[in-house]
């Protein structure tokens, strides 16, 4: 099957209210293109680099999403195109995204991630550190990011009721926060989890957005 193929097969089984990202991290530009002419706009990199590489190469009318961690020195090559960045895992680059959208006159959306899965090599914040951060600053010193919601990654395992435990655990972070921080901000409405081997027990789980890469593009290119 062909890209085109592989994306319209995938869209066709989401509900309506999940957004798909297609993760092209490694993947060459005419691979996005395919999926860009099939009608599909949202994709997510991983790699700042290759994402700053990419960006002026391909349509302007691309939503880029962030989905790697970010280090606070990659910022400002990201803050004047990304849409969302899904990786908000600590105060100091949530402090430095903001300072490089505000010299940008943008205001970029942001997801704070949270750390799920039972793998210590993930990143993420735990529900303390967020209610931390969200109390200590609130959102008022970080007037150029939207704080739109919250982001996690399962554990990569086979084990289907392990993942489902996690997917559960990163909606109730949702819940909590959006009753104690966010009750009065319609934006924040965005849980993003599930990839190509979990994202329909993410769905089944409350996920608002969902980041597929292999099941579209194919195996990830290693050598990259």
């Amino acid at each position: 099957m062909t890209i085109k193929d592989n994306l319209l097969k995938i869209k066709s089984q989401l509900p309506e209210h999940v957004t798909l990202v297609a993760v092209s991290k490694t993947k060459p530009n005419d691979a996005i293109l395919e999926a860009f002419y099939a009608g599909h706009k949202i994709f997510g990199e991983n790699k700042a680099q290759e994402l700053i590489a990419k960006q002026p190469e391909l349509p302007g009318d691309i939503k880029w999403h962030y989905i790697g961690h970010l280090q606070s020195n990659k910022a400002k090559y990201l803050a004047p195109f990304v849409d969302l960045v899904h990786s908000l895992d600590r105060k100091k680059i949530i402090k430095e995204l903001n300072k490089e959208a505000k010299k940008n006159n943008r205001i970029i959306k942001g997801l704070l991630q949270f750390h799920i899965a039972e793998e210590s090599s993930k990143f993420g914040l735990s529900l303390d550190e967020a209610v931390e951060i969200l109390k200590d600053d609130g959102l008022k010193n970080y007037p150029n990011i939207n704080i739109a919601g919250v982001m996690g990654m399962a554990t990569f395992t086979d084990d289907e009721d392990q993942i489902r435990k996690e997917f559960k655990q990163l909606k109730s972070v949702f819940d909590t926060l959006k009753t104690d921080f966010f009750a009065d901000k319609e934006s924040f409405k965005e849980i993003s989890m599930g990839m190509s081997n979990d994202y329909q027990i993410a769905i089944e789980e409350g996920s608002t957005m969902v980041r597929i890469g292999s099941s579209i593009f194919g195996p990830r290119n290693t050598s990259k």
